[in-house]
C-alpha cells in the first residue's frame, strides 16, 4: 500500500503545477513561443515583391513554374538543370504556390516563412530530444530563428 499512495501524492503534485506539470507541455508552448517569436521578426518579408535577381528565372518568367503543378511540369522538374542546379523539391515548391497563390509575391514570402518557422521548431525538437536540455535547445533554436544569416532564406524566394 506504501507504494500507490506514494504514487498518488506523485500525481497530485504534478496536476498542482499546471501547464508545466510536464515536458511535452513545456515543449509544446516552447515550441509556439519560437513560432511567435520568427512569426513577429520576419512579418515584414510578406510586403516585399519579387526580385529581378534570380526570382524572375525560379518563378516569375518560368513557364513551368508559373502554370503550377501538372505531370509534364512534374516531369520536367526530375529532369530540368535549368540555372545549372538539379534540384526537383525546389521547382515543386515553386509550383504548389503557383498552383494555390499564382504570382502574388506576398503568399510566396509567406511560404518561406512558414517554412523557416518549421526548421526552427525542428532545431529546438532535435536539440531538446538529443541533449534533454529544454533551456539551452530553446536558446539556440531563437538564435536560429533570428540569426542575420537565415534573412537570405526567408526575404528571397528564389532561395529556398
Amino acid at each position: 500500500m506504501p507504494f500507490i499512495t506514494q504514487v498518488a501524492t506523485k500525481q497530485d503534485q504534478s496536476v498542482s503545477k499546471g501547464i508545466f506539470n510536464s515536458v511535452w507541455k513545456r515543449v509544446m508552448l516552447l515550441s509556439l513561443l519560437l513560432v511567435a517569436i520568427t512569426f513577429l521578426v520576419y512579418r515584414p518579408v510578406t510586403s516585399l515583391q519579387f526580385i529581378n535577381y534570380d526570382d524572375n528565372v525560379y518563378v516569375t518568367r518560368n513557364p513551368y513554374v508559373l502554370s503550377g503543378l501538372t505531370w509534364n511540369n512534374l516531369l520536367w522538374s526530375l529532369t530540368s538543370l535549368e540555372v545549372a542546379n538539379w534540384h526537383p523539391l525546389t521547382w515543386l515548391s515553386h509550383m504548389l504556390d503557383c498552383t494555390l497563390f499564382g504570382a502574388n509575391s506576398a503568399a510566396h514570402h509567406l511560404v518561406s516563412l512558414l517554412l523557416h518557422a518549421v526548421n526552427v521548431v525542428l532545431v529546438f525538437l532535435l536539440l531538446q530530444r538529443g541533449t534533454g536540455a529544454i533551456g539551452r535547445s530553446v536558446f539556440v533554436a531563437a538564435l536560429f530563428a533570428v540569426h542575420p544569416l537565415n534573412v537570405e532564406s526567408v526575404a528571397w524566394v528564389a532561395e529556398r
